[in-house]
């Protein structure tokens, strides 16, 4: 007889998309679950916010990786393409660089091809061995970095094929060295940098496995959703209510509980006092919160000091009248000294010359904005900081906002005069929000090579405690996040599984 899984009582703490994910698979998979979020919505970091007639994504703006979330909401019946109305967007980005030059990246292979070529004339070669590199990196690390846990480098290790497999994930090289080492053109160089900040790292520390994002993007496609990609969260906590998990807003946890000094965890205590018992607790907060406050642990804390916190974000939410035709529904606009911008995150100090990204929803979802305005998402990566609210605080905030209005300025976008909107949301903000330890947007950094396994653990120190999202493996995003849930979902199942 075969052995099978016991249903456990589970509770999740947290509605992040690790959580709701979580509680999709536990529930599926016939498990009693209990998700607790503290606030009064659920999605975590990927939010919305409404002003003044305009909506601003505040958190994730795009959706790569689509098939993981169809195959999540696929376990209650349902679908992205039913749930989400998932929109794949013929121009993936747009790039504008200080010499005024700029490129498009487009979801045909082709297309893209042609404008690095006519950007660059003569780098289409590079850009195919960079394209071919980035596809054995992700097709690589799909079956073995991505399928399950690290608790150990030899669990890596007894998914590969061969010794050959982890050259294959490029870990040796930083980001940078291997993009100067594929372009000639400094620009193209700079734009395969902007990768690492998609995990919220340094190109010039990360390895070079994040070179396997563009080929993902052109893969599998960068996506929008019908009423903004917050919507995500919506379907997630309905799917998980449906297999029949109880999913619970304003419920803050105060403490994880557990049986003396390394016993098992026995469920969570509430703010308001209430305990909750539970045969397995799976944390999706910032593991430095949950170590430091939740479930203290020496070791722990040790291992989320040694894989070190992700950049932040500056945002600004602003409304405009008119439209900038410079800005697509995805805009870069690059510093003018790329090295110097990151040698002033890792001095702490947010950059001088901030590289620029812009999200204007509006591109193609007309009602994200009056008529006859646009809605812009402007963000900065500045650092993390032990004391956010003092980095921010005396009107440094205003200042900075300032800087970065100056800094699309000097790309003549107009945009200034046309503003009729503006709020300011700061890594302050981030860390009182979402309980982000220092401001940090992806939990932990990616930065070094032996980033993947000082990250915290999806195990706890306690027998029955794991750990989702974007501080634990494996990483920051919303696709890597949802995948920390099936690594989680599946060590449930077998841990408690017992001979039939």
């Amino acid at each position: 007889m075969s052995a099978a899984p016991t249903p456990r009582s589970v509770v999740i703490v947290g509605g992040g998309v690790g959580g709701l994910a979580a509680a999709v698979r536990l529930a599926a998979g016939g498990h009693v679950v209990r998700l607790l979020e503290r606030s009064d919505r659920v999605g975590g970091k990927l939010g919305s916010h409404a002003a003044a007639g305009f909506r601003w994504e505040t958190g994730p703006s795009l959706l790569t990786l689509p098939a993981v979330f169809d195959e999540l909401l696929g376990l209650a019946g349902t679908s992205l393409a039913a749930a989400c109305r998932p929109v794949r967007l013929e121009r993936t980005c747009r790039y504008h660089f200080a010499d005024g030059s700029s490129f498009t990246t487009w979801d045909d292979p082709a297309a893209t091809r042609a404008a690095v070529e006519a950007l660059a004339p003569g780098s289409g070669p590079a850009w195919d061995r960079w394209a071919r590199r980035a596809e054995r990196v992700w097709t690589t690390a799909e079956r073995t970095f991505f399928a399950g846990p690290i608790e150990d480098p030899r669990a890596l290790f007894a998914r590969m094929r061969s010794p050959l497999d982890l050259l294959a994930i490029d870990p040796l090289p930083t980001l940078h060295q291997r993009a100067a080492r594929t372009f000639a053109d400094p620009r193209l160089v700079q734009w395969a940098c902007r990768y690492a900040t998609y995990a919220g790292s340094d190109p010039w520390r990360v390895p070079a496995t994040l070179g396997c994002i563009p080929h993902i993007e052109q893969a599998f496609g960068c996506w929008a959703l019908a009423g903004g990609l917050a919507t995500l969260a919506g379907a997630l906590a309905g799917a998980a209510s449906s297999l029949g998990a109880s999913v619970e807003t304003g419920a803050e946890v105060a403490a994880v509980l557990a049986a003396g000094p390394g016993g098992r965890v026995s469920g969570v205590r509430l703010a308001s006092g209430e305990t909750v018992a539970a045969d397995v607790v799976v944390a999706d907060v910032d593991a430095a919160h949950l170590y430091a406050d939740l479930l203290p642990d020496r070791s722990g804390q040790r291992r989320v000091r040694a894989a070190g916190r992700s950049t932040s974000g500056f945002v600004l939410l602003l409304g405009a009248e008119g439209r900038t035709e410079a800005l697509d529904h995805h805009t870069v606009l690059f510093s003018s000294a790329y090295r110097q911008e990151f040698r002033d995150l890792a001095a702490g100090r947010p950059p001088a010359d901030p590289t620029v990204y812009v999200c204007a929803a509006d591109r193609n979802d007309p009602s994200a904005a009056p008529p006859g305005h646009e809605s812009l998402f402007v963000l900065v990566n500045v650092p993390s900081a032990d004391d956010p609210d003092a980095a921010w605080a005396d009107g440094r905030a205003d200042a900075y906002a300032d800087r970065v209005l100056a800094a699309l300025d000097r790309r003549s976008l107009g945009l200034r005069p046309r503003l009729v909107h503006r709020e300011v949301i700061t890594p302050a903000d981030l860390a009182a929000r979402h309980r982000a330890v220092g401001g940090a947007i992806y939990g932990t950094s990616s930065n070094g090579r032996r980033a993947a396994f000082t990250r915290p653990s999806n195990r706890g120190p306690r027998p029955g405690l794991y750990l989702v999202g974007g501080s634990t493996h494996p990483g920051g995003g919303l696709p890597l996040v949802a995948l920390s849930a099936k690594i989680v979902a599946a060590m449930v199942d077998a841990d408690g599984v017992v001979p039939g």
